[in-house]
């Protein structure tokens, strides 16, 4: 038989977003893959370059619309560098909590997309209704449920709202019950296990050359992230575990994930336990000296690394964004080929694929 292209996308379920990935097949077989991004393209970083730094803020907020808080939070560290300011104690603890809430809800929002592309639909009902209990959480703590516009340089914008401890304290472990729930829900569908276990083997070496960061990086035997080998803010006060898995497939990222979440509960937690008194912002200089900064975190998706360049004015010369899933999607073809077109929506879901970080 005769191979062919096939284009899956732009605008594709499979996808999460504009971009297109061109599969070469032999039959049902997959042979090669290139994928193609640019169609959500929007020009952040040179934007960047005609704000002032605070306006900036919400800008970084819209990288990526599955974990906002998380954008905005490494562009004000890596300003922070650059102006050599340190954030109070305070400040870093309720960081850590916001930004560990919203990989929850950003791997609870994964889950359900990944469910409905596998046909489970009770999986996408199930997640997306858990996942209104820490929107809510950030709505209270921020005032908005999807680009929150929350940390400052310095800090953040506000204090704790009454309340937020005791309902954040309930809302883990509410959710340590539901994911228990859900891996009795995900692991005992046949349908699930026999499309995620042995396809889209992404092997150790493969990875790391590939560089491949987060979870997909993890799943594949790698125990690294960034919050336990080079921490930041409060996370060397925290006690927890990377979870790793060593089956390399679309399982192992499904499951690393899910012990993620588990882990994310435990250091909410202890953020709360051991949160100090006192400011929770200290105010910033409007300009930034001539220099550079750089700023990494662990994004929901992988390393997410930021550098700025400043001249001396209130606007930055340059910004640069370093995109995980950039990265990760460029590593699809190691994924893909040697698998059928069906698998295609597993492999490709199993990463988390995010379009506008992806496209900046």
């Amino acid at each position: 038989m005769a191979e062919m292209w096939i284009n899956m996308g732009p605008q594709h379920p499979m996808t999460h977003g504009l971009w297109n990935l061109r599969v070469k097949v032999d039959g049902e077989t997959i042979v090669d893959a290139v994928p193609e991004v640019g169609y959500l393209h929007r020009g952040i970083e040179k934007i960047c370059e005609g704000k002032t730094y605070t306006q900036i803020i919400p800008i970084t907020d819209r990288l990526c619309y599955g974990s906002s808080m998380t954008w905005s939070h490494l562009y004000c560290t890596t300003v922070e560098d650059l102006m050599g300011i340190e954030v109070p104690e305070r400040a870093k603890y309720i960081r850590v909590v916001a930004i560990e809430m919203q990989r929850i809800a950003s791997h609870l929002m994964w889950l359900a997309a990944y469910a409905g592309d596998l046909g489970m639909s009770v999986g996408f009902t199930y997640t997306m209704r858990d996942r209104e209990v820490f929107v809510d959480l950030l709505q209270a703590l921020t005032g908005a449920r999807l680009t929150y516009n929350y940390p400052r340089i310095g800090g953040v914008a506000h204090d704790l709202p009454p309340n937020f401890v005791r309902d954040s304290i309930r809302a883990t472990k509410y959710m340590e019950k539901r994911l228990k729930e859900y891996e009795d829900l995900f692991e005992g569908s046949k349908i699930f296990m026999m499309r995620n276990v042995g396809i889209g083997v992404l092997k150790r070496d493969d990875a790391i050359n590939m560089g491949v960061t987060g979870p997909s990086l993890r799943a594949s035997g790698v125990s690294y992230d960034l919050r336990k080998d080079r921490p930041y803010e409060a996370y060397g006060e925290m006690d927890f575990q990377v979870a790793t898995h060593k089956d390399c497939d679309c399982y192992a990222r499904y499951r690393v994930r899910m012990d993620e979440m588990w882990e994310s509960c435990r250091i909410i937690r202890q953020a709360l336990e051991k949160i100090p008194q006192g400011k929770w912002r200290i105010v910033a200089p409007r300009n930034a000296p001539a220099g550079t900064g750089f700023g990494r975190v662990e994004d929901p998706r992988g390393e997410g690394t930021m550098y700025v360049v400043g001249d001396g004015t209130d606007k930055p010369y340059r910004l640069k964004v370093r995109s995980p899933i950039f990265v990760t999607v460029s590593a699809a073809p190691k994924m893909l080929v040697g698998y059928k077109v069906a698998d295609v929506v597993a492999i490709m879901g199993g990463l988390d694929m995010c379009i506008g970080e992806n496209d900046r």
